[in-house]
């Protein structure tokens, strides 16, 4: 991505003029420049609500609904959320840093020109999604659904992928050579359209055979 990422709040373009949020999330509202500081958000709805120019720092979101939601270069610093309904929500020009991301329901989203850098995804279900310019830097990806997602222009330097899954997956232009680890639980064949390095082809050398059907045997 070549866009810098502003690495502290006091960095964003609209850091004067964010103000703090107090009270529970609302279903349709619109946060314009908006401080999300610290404290937890517990099964509440912010479902339909837009989200322009905002920063989240340190924030708690559990069993929060954000269906169809939209995020517009909103930033995130060491957040937690967990098992939060993100399905056919709208991301673009944002950044993700550090964090944790847990059993999250975001199938159906978009999301376009988003950086998550040192960030722990786990169950996250991104299946039917589309992905276009987003950077996975130095991450977890563990238990990741990608399956029937189209992904274009998405890299992982530094990232370790466990168990992710890329079944009727359709990537394009994907570098997958800065990653750490390349560990797939299925959906091998929609690695076509990547690009992995010699090294990681033979780690997946097994897999493959495997996914094909082919018994390798020595004698």
């Amino acid at each position: 991505m070549s866009r810098p990422v502003p690495e502290q709040l006091a960095d964003l373009p609209y850091a004067d003029l964010l103000q703090p949020h107090t009270g529970p999330l609302r279903s349709d509202a619109r946060y314009d420049t908006v401080h999300f500081e610290g404290g937890e958000h517990t099964d509440e709805s912010g479902a339909g609500a837009a989200f322009l120019e905002c920063a989240f720092t340190g924030v708690a979101f559990s069993g929060v609904k954000l269906r169809q939601a939209r995020f517009n270069e909103v930033w995130v610093q060491a957040g937690r959320w967990v098992a939060c309904d993100l399905s056919d929500s709208e991301w673009q020009d944002g950044a993700f840093l550090g964090g944790v991301l847990a059993g999250i329901s975001a199938y159906g989203s978009a999301v376009r020109r988003v950086v998550f850098r040192g960030c722990k995804l786990e169950a996250v279900n991104l299946r039917a999604a589309v992905l276009r310019d987003v950077v996975f830097e130095d991450c977890l990806l563990r238990d990741v659904d990608f399956g029937e997602a189209k992904l274009t222009g998405v890299s992982f330097p530094g990232s370790t992928l466990e168990e992710v899954r890329l079944r009727g997956a359709q990537l394009s232009k994907v570098d997958l050579r800065g990653a750490a680890r390349l560990g797939l639980a299925d959906g091998h064949q929609g690695l076509r359209g990547a690009v992995i390095s010699s090294t990681q082809l033979l780690e997946l050398a097994p897999q493959f055979a495997h996914a094909l059907g082919i018994e390798v045997k020595d004698r």
